[in-house]
């Protein structure tokens, strides 16, 4: 039975007089009171940051931005032309190596036979021509006095002739003996470094098998796979700029050099080359970076209103309306509806809706509501998009022990 209904029973039954009825009824006036009164909410945290306009926006397109890697523009590997046991090895991988030097050299000593075996063939191809000529030369004297048959004559030039093309045939073949024996010792064709090792001293060998990848130096490649719905903002020659979280600071200038015409038929996406103005010596093969293509110009266009770039997890869809959420006056938030330009894998392009400092919701856009009071922090990887600005005067900051209320 609850308080309420044994305090009537008792009232009921005389037992309680009229000081404590009135005490009893203030008494259960405050704890109804006390148990309408909800105690209000904390202001839920929420990944956001402010947004700014990108450069160049407007008809020509915005920046593309990609992960790039580093690559040498040409580069092949180095294999024997002749089978053979590998016996040394000069250099390992990430050595430097000059054209001529030998970087690896087969057992020869098949090939030495040969070779002696040909030098033998030609000198007695030799000796054989030698006789025929004298032969052909007796024989001429004494047919022009008659002393001998026309045929004979002519068995001796035709012995002249077959001495000649046998010492013909043994010169090519000490020549290819020679060249066989030149292929047990393999010579770096370019000045490169040694990227990769395929083979090991003691194995066996085919001939055209891989025993080193070399990247040729000179030219610098920087490479980049762009989705098909961006292929109409680069062009052969666009302008980009390439940085490096290996060298902090430093930024490259860069052009769109190649674009290749096919998609990758595993990935479907479209290898882009761009080369290094100046690359120097700090940028090394294999690193990665970003890069950042600068909007192509529309002729006889005029400009238009600015383009921000936000994550693709910043969009939430009011029916079929884009639309994102932004942290308003007092903290509150307000779904403002913005117009998309574009979609990409991992960021949407708005046209529209947006203002330079809007302090945009990054993720979690369904789990929140309008007029909701929240507290903005930022990711906590930030810096990783275009979006990433100044923090507001008072926001917090995400560490990898908070959590993320919607």
């Amino acid at each position: 039975m609850s308080g309420t209904a044994n305090f009537q029973a008792l009232r009921r039954e005389g037992r309680i007089g009229a000081p404590l009825i009135a005490m009893a009824a203030v008494v259960f006036s405050l704890a109804g009171c006390n148990e309408g009164r909800k105690a209000s909410a904390p202001p839920a945290l929420v990944v956001a940051l402010p947004v700014h306009p990108d450069a160049g926006g407007g008809p020509g397109g915005s920046a593309v931005r990609y992960p790039v890697e580093v690559a040498a523009r040409y580069s092949n590997p180095m294999s024997f032309r002749v089978p053979g046991k590998v016996i040394e090895r000069r250099v390992r991988i990430g050595d430097s190596v000059k054209k001529g030097e030998v970087v690896a050299r087969l057992d020869a000593v098949d090939a030495e036979k040969q070779v002696a075996s040909a030098r033998a063939a030609m000198e007695a191809a030799g000796h054989r021509l030698v006789f025929a000529r004298q032969q052909l030369d007796r024989d001429s004297a004494q047919a022009a006095q008659n002393l001998i048959a026309a045929s004979q004559l002519e068995q001796t030039q035709d012995t002249f002739i077959a001495a000649q093309a046998g010492r013909d045939q043994a010169a090519a073949q000490l020549v290819v003996a020679r060249n066989n024996l030149q292929y047990n010792t393999l010579i770096a064709d370019h000045d490169g470094v040694i990227t990769s090792e395929n083979a090991d001293t003691g194995q066996v060998v085919s001939a055209g098998q891989a025993v080193y990848g070399l990247a040729w130096s000179g030219d610098t490649d920087v490479t980049l796979d762009a989705s098909a719905s961006d292929l109409a903002r680069m062009a052969v020659g666009q302008a980009a700029r390439v940085t490096f979280p290996a060298l902090p600071g430093k930024t490259f200038a860069a052009r769109v050099r190649e674009i290749t015409p096919a998609a990758d038929p595993q990935s479907r996406t479209y290898r882009v080359k761009l080369t290094l103005a100046q690359p120097g010596q700090l940028v090394r093969l294999g690193m990665t970076g970003d890069a950042t293509l600068e909007p192509l110009a529309t002729p006889g266009v005029a400009a238009a209103s600015s383009t921000f770039t936000v994550p693709s997890t910043a969009i939430f869809h009011q029916g079929n309306s884009p639309a994102v959420w932004v942290v308003g006056a007092n903290n509150m938030l307000e779904l403002r509806p913005v117009a998309v330009r574009s979609y990409s894998d991992h960021s949407t392009i708005l046209g529209g809706g947006l203002k330079d400092g809007d302090v945009v919701v990054l993720a979690g856009v369904h789990t929140v509501y309008s007029g909701q009071h929240v507290t903005p922090v930022r990711p906590l990887f930030d810096g990783e998009g275009d979006v990433a600005g100044p923090a507001p005067a008072g926001e917090a900051h995400l560490t990898a022990d908070d959590g993320v209320r919607p």
